[in-house]
């Protein structure tokens, strides 16, 4: 007779469900979650019958967006590159006179100031999302450059600059540094308030 075929070796399992714990925790660490950006803005809180202030025309620029994508300022068309100037222009226009920062052509049926000043922003239904969002970074990018101009004039480094180590967890560890950003942080913003106003789109 032959030798007789011996049984299979057997696997030793008893290691597997460490390694497959083992495995679970690398793809955890390592793998990456993607995190949609959006807008960062404050909403005001709900109020049944809000105020009114009154506000004087030429203290509202108006930015429509329409169904083509088109952008009017002041029932103007404009070019999209021509935005964040015009918003600017409008933004420190001076018109009072009574701004000692501002470097505005004091044009009487402008703006009176950068507490005045407001910015109506209004888009179609239709609206690409694309073209709403390239709208929506110019006029910040606006009010962003006039507060840079202004914080590196008096601190020496831009108001972007500031805000980030003023937002930055790491700088809050560092003893007295924070205390000392804050009223710099709320003096430029005070001097150019971000008062950007976005209405219900048109169906």
């Amino acid at each position: 007779m032959g030798k007789k075929r011996g049984a299979p070796p057997e696997v030793n399992a008893g290691s597997m469900a460490d390694i497959a714990f083992l495995l679970l925790i690398f793809f955890l660490v390592t793998t990456t979650i993607g995190v949609d950006q959006g807008i960062n803005r404050l909403l005001p809180r709900y109020e049944e019958n809000p105020p009114v202030p009154p506000i004087n025309e030429r203290n509202i620029l108006t930015v429509l967006v329409n169904k083509d994508n088109q952008l009017l300022v002041e029932e103007k068309l404009v070019d999209l590159k021509d935005l964040r100037q015009t918003a600017i222009d409008f933004l420190e226009n001076n018109g009072k006179g009574t701004c000692t920062y501002c470097n505005g052509k004091k044009d009487p049926n402008s703006s009176d100031g950068p507490d005045d000043a407001v910015i109506s922003l209004n888009n179609d239904g239709q609206t690409t999302y694309e073209t709403y969002i390239a709208v929506q970074n110019e006029l910040v990018a606006a009010y962003n450059f006039l507060r840079d101009r202004e914080c590196k004039k008096r601190y020496g480094m831009t108001f972007t600059e500031m805000e980030y180590i003023y937002n930055d967890p790491a700088s809050k560890a560092t003893e007295g540094l924070v205390e000392d950003l804050e009223p710099k942080v709320k003096k430029i913003q005070e001097l150019f308030p971000m008062r950007l106003s976005e209405a219900e789109p048109k169906k």
